[in-house]
């Protein structure tokens, strides 16, 4: 007798027969020497070789300006894998024939003689298409993206538009600028000597199996569209909380702070995700129309209106799991009469149909009591009559949260009867666990981002008018925040939920914020 396959299995849709493969190329990391290069890109690159999924023949070539032979480097990256990957994720025989595709070359970012150098040992590649088809990834501070995009075109190595052979891209990260006049600035320099076509702005929130999921839960569930609007959706918060302060990062995070490194991008682009219109197709640029179109719908926020729609907040000095923590201003390399907001609280309103009048809530931190970024959808209450009229503030409204990390899944909160012989109401919850349902592993961001970029799928990348209106956004804040001290209500425990004013902020209109609740891994 035959054995009937489950309905899901059958069920399932493939969408992968139309998706742009990644072919073989050179891929050449402007500092190799970096954080990001030994944490992220070099992992990320041997998992996608040792899954069999990146492309063959492939080479993958360091620029940085220490002198260091082949062998060098590949140890030094080999022992960072060690230290900072998954554990036994790098076997040795795997690990040495990955090594065999690592080169290095030394160089200046300013020396012209040094893309010389590069551009012979690319040219020195037996197969063709490591001569033709080449990824520049800029793992450098944003100041120096221009010199190298310059650099790179005054050797041949990159042309604007499209190639009579192969292909030639850039891969920046962000910040992607400091505020609007500098964003623009930058890419107005880099489209003298790229099109938009060729640049791949990588904001690696955009490559989390969580966050793409967003569109697939809402634009494959016909249940959830009808409710996903002005008339039954009361607000929406998107908290993005870190229980990390800065590290080694208070140099870095002295000039740049929570807005520029959280807001402006991660935040805003899970916004966009979870507010956007369906695109009239799967596209890249379809997707990206839809996204842009939802920044610029977000009301304008004057400067003087700044302090009733933005919150800032810093840490003192607390406990984290029990374990005491210095405040911000006694970090390393941080000023100790520092102003930095290490805290952001925003109130968005979009004006547009679906959304008019309902408030977006959206907030992120360091020092906070868990690791966790997730967004959660807050329905209107039932009307004041039944259950509603007998419970009053003990009836909760019903939820839907999308828990984008740790312990990825979705919950749905609704109210139910407690078992018994009285009659008692509690909220309960139907949860979807992408461990429990699926239990394979989950690639890395930076591995989905690469494996796009190498194929010239843009859909999960940041086009320029994207950047540019999300810099519209925060730029009045960034200018009424600027020399401004800070105030009492402005500065929150390390290991609280963030500052009174926060708070404050919520009970102007009724609201509250919902706080998420610890993963399992943080329960001790």
């Amino acid at each position: 007798m035959e054995t009937m396959e489950p309905l899901e299995e059958l069920l399932t849709c493939r969408l992968d027969s139309g998706r742009m493969m990644a072919g073989p190329c050179t891929i050449v990391i402007f500092g190799a020497s970096g954080d990001l290069t030994a944490r992220k890109l070099i992992p990320a690159f041997y998992h996608l070789h040792a899954s069999g999924q990146l492309p063959n023949p492939c080479r993958i070539i360091g620029f940085a300006r220490r002198t260091k032979t082949d062998e060098q480097w590949r140890g030094e990256l080999r022992e960072a894998m060690r230290r900072l990957s998954r554990p036994q994720s790098a076997a040795a025989s795997a690990w040495d024939e990955f090594a065999k595709l690592l080169n290095y070359c030394q160089g200046n970012l300013e020396d012209a003689a040094a893309y010389g150098r590069l551009a012979q040992m690319i040219d020195q590649a037996g197969h063709p298409d490591l001569r033709q088809n080449l990824l520049f990834y800029l793992a450098i501070a944003p100041d120096q993206f221009g010199t190298v995009a310059e650099q790179l075109h005054a050797i041949g190595l990159l042309h604007r538009g499209e190639q009579q052979q192969g292909w030639r891209r850039l891969v920046i990260e962000k910040p992607f600028g400091e505020d609007l006049d500098s964003a623009r600035r930058l890419n107005d320099t880099l489209a003298k000597y790229a099109s938009e076509r060729q640049i791949f702005r990588i904001d690696h929130y955009l490559g989390k199996e969580t966050v793409q999921n967003i569109i697939v839960f809402r634009f494959s569930n016909s249940i959830f569209e009808p409710l996903w609007n002005r008339t039954l959706v009361d607000n929406v918060q998107i908290t993005v909380s870190e229980k990390s302060g800065i590290g080694s990062r208070g140099g870095f995070y002295d000039k740049t702070g929570a807005l520029r490194d959280i807001g402006q991008n991660h935040l805003l682009q899970v916004l966009s995700l979870v507010a956007m219109e369906p695109p009239v197709s799967l596209e890249a640029e379809a997707i990206r129309n839809e996204k842009v179109k939802l920044l610029k719908s977000i009301r304008h926020i004057p400067i003087e209106q700044v302090g009733r729609q933005f919150v800032r907040g810093q840490y003192v000095s607390g406990e984290i799991d029990g374990q005491p923590v210095p405040a911000y201003r006694k970090e390393e390399r941080v000023s100790p009469d520092s102003n930095v907001e290490t805290f952001i609280a925003m109130k968005l309103f979009i004006d547009n149909w679906r959304w008019s009048g309902v408030p977006f809530f959206l907030r992120s931190g360091k020092r906070l009591p868990v690791n966790a970024s997730e967004v959660r959808v807050q329905f209107k209450l039932p009307p004041s009559v039944l259950f509603a009229a007998r419970c009053g503030p003990l009836l909760d409204s019903n939820s839907i949260t999308l828990r984008l990390q740790p312990d990825e899944g979705i919950t749905l909160r609704f109210n139910g009867k407690i078992p018994g012989v009285g009659m008692g109401l509690r909220p309960v919850r139907m949860h979807f666990s992408y461990d429990a349902e699926f239990g394979a592993y989950t690639p890395e961001a930076y591995e989905r981002l690469l494996l796009d970029a190498m194929a010239g799928d843009a859909t999960l990348f940041i086009r320029s008018d994207e950047v540019e209106a999300a810099w519209n956004l925060v730029d009045p804040v960034v200018k009424a925040w600027k020399g401004k001290s800070l105030t009492e209500r402005e500065f929150y425990q390390a290991g609280s939920w963030g500052p009174t004013a926060a708070d404050d902020l919520l009970l102007q209109t009724g609201h509250q914020w919902r706080n998420p609740q610890p993963s399992t891994s943080q329960v001790k």
